[in-house]
């Protein structure tokens, strides 16, 4: 793995993450959809985190380097990794989601096809996977320096750099203002 891509996981992160683990491989237990797997054996792979400025991807399973993408299985898995702000009480629940989106991945299913779209449904917390939009806005928002925001629909698009008023709103076409974003002041 790229050394820039190393992000080594705090003491109080590494703790939140072995008892996350913990948590979902018992859940995984219980679930009838995983009865026949090593779900045992899940607990054999490293977890660690992603840059804390990662606004898009929210976990990642890392394959070990030269595998048979065909025959894969847990041991050819390096490290999963969760987005940091997933180990927060508040974001607890939709990252044992992520988590066991990620173990679906680890247990070698590796595209997002029905049979694995089955698989991640199967989760008995249902509305934790609903959260996935708030995170990710909540992320985005955290991040930005400026909201484009819409005088007519009031909708507001976080972003890095100012629109100079060349951009228009998705929902009614009025051209977008600057704002600084107030959670960054």
């Amino acid at each position: 793995m790229e050394l820039s891509l190393l992000v080594r996981p705090s003491a109080e992160a590494k703790q939140a993450l072995e008892q996350l683990r913990d948590d979902v491989i018992e859940i995984m237990l219980d679930m009838p959809v995983w009865s026949e797997a090593p779900v045992g054996n899940l607990g054999a792979i490293p977890l660690g985190v992603l840059r804390k400025n990662a606004t898009q991807r929210h976990g990642v399973t890392r394959w070990k380097r030269g595998v048979n993408l065909e025959a894969m299985n847990i041991d050819d898995v390096e490290v999963i990794d969760l987005h940091p702000r997933l180990l927060e009480a508040k974001w607890r629940p939709y990252g044992a989601f992520v988590l066991h989106h990620e173990y679906i991945h680890a247990l070698g299913f590796r595209g997002h096809d029905s049979t694995f779209r089955a698989l991640e449904a199967a989760w008995p917390g249902r509305t934790a996977s609903k959260h996935a939009k708030e995170f990710t806005e909540m992320l985005r928002r955290s991040r930005a320096d400026w909201l484009w925001v819409c005088a007519t629909c009031q909708n507001t698009y976080p972003r890095q750099k100012k629109s100079g008023g060349r951009y228009r709103c998705r929902a009614c076409s009025t051209v977008l203002t600057d704002q600084v974003n107030p959670d960054k002041i």
